[in-house]
């Protein structure tokens, strides 16, 4: 077997690994159970998701966005602001570029201190759901910020069970069948918030997740309102900044800006599949 070229990249707390297969070296018929096996912590690489890179006709390039579970989703923040910094770092795209996403296309800016990235618009606001868990009703918000996430108010979110309610939510019926991701807030100041997440597709709390602080920001606005833009505080401790307007019922002009990293490049080797 051809080792595979990858680099490891985070984004405040979101990591991943990422592929230029523009050469179209990798099995895309495999491609779910190849996921999950370099994804798995502790046996492979490991990562929250894994990101290919391909050709476009449309933008500077196309990606593929796989959750840890080999599942396809359509958008992620954190993972868009990583794979737009390799992008431009392997001269695939200048600073100023756009890339293909189920979502549709996203326009991104790499700056020396981080990347924002311009999102597709929102849509599907809900801003008031109430549904009846194992122990407990609650009330949220839906929105679709690229992938469908419910957004609750909570008062201490450093106590919340995030992963039993998270993903009793996650399956609820009310979603059914493609399911939602669960953001849990708290307001700090009023242009400021703190989030934590259960995330569909890795089936688990995240340290961040940027689509999540999208729809939290947004639905702070609704609730609360907040004005553009709004500071996010991560599980894993990094700030994200949304910027927006209110258009009417809905929002426009959504951008998510914040930091990512390149952790490390290597290969990976057959071993690393089994």
């Amino acid at each position: 077997m051809q080792k595979i070229l990858f680099y490891k990249m985070s984004a405040s707390g979101n990591d991943f690994i990422l592929i230029d297969d523009r050469n179209k070296g990798l099995d895309s018929e495999g491609i779910r159970p190849f996921v999950q096996q370099v994804c798995r912590r502790r046996f492979s690489v490991g990562a929250d998701g894994l990101i290919l890179i391909e050709s476009s006709t449309r933008a500077h390039f196309k990606w593929r966005f796989f959750n840890a579970d080999g599942s396809e989703a359509e958008m992620c923040g954190n993972g868009g602001r990583c794979v737009a910094k390799l992008a431009h770092l392997l001269g695939i795209a200048p600073a100023q570029l756009s890339f293909e996403t189920q979502a549709g296309i996203i326009q991104a800016e790499v700056t020396t201190t981080g990347v924002k990235l311009k999102m597709t618009e929102p849509y599907n606001l809900r801003p008031q759901i109430d549904l009846s868990l194992k122990d407990r009703s609650i009330q949220g918000g839906f929105i679709n910020t690229g992938v469908p996430h419910l957004v609750c108010l909570v008062d201490d979110l450093a106590k919340y069970p995030v992963v039993e309610v998270g993903k009793q939510i996650r399956f609820h019926p009310e979603f059914s069948p493609a399911g939602t991701n669960a953001d849990f807030v708290k307001i700090i100041s009023p242009d400021r918030i703190a989030i934590r997440t259960y995330e569909r597709g890795v089936e688990d709390e995240t340290m961040a997740c940027g689509t999540g602080a999208i729809a939290s920001a947004l639905m702070a606005s609704v609730w609360k309102g907040m004005g553009s833009p709004v500071a996010v505080e991560t599980y894993g401790g990094e700030v994200l900044t949304i910027f927006f307007q209110r258009t009417g019922e809905g929002f426009s002009e959504v951008y998510l800006e914040g930091p990512a990293k390149v952790i490390y490049q290597g290969y990976l080797w057959e071993e690393a599949l089994k």
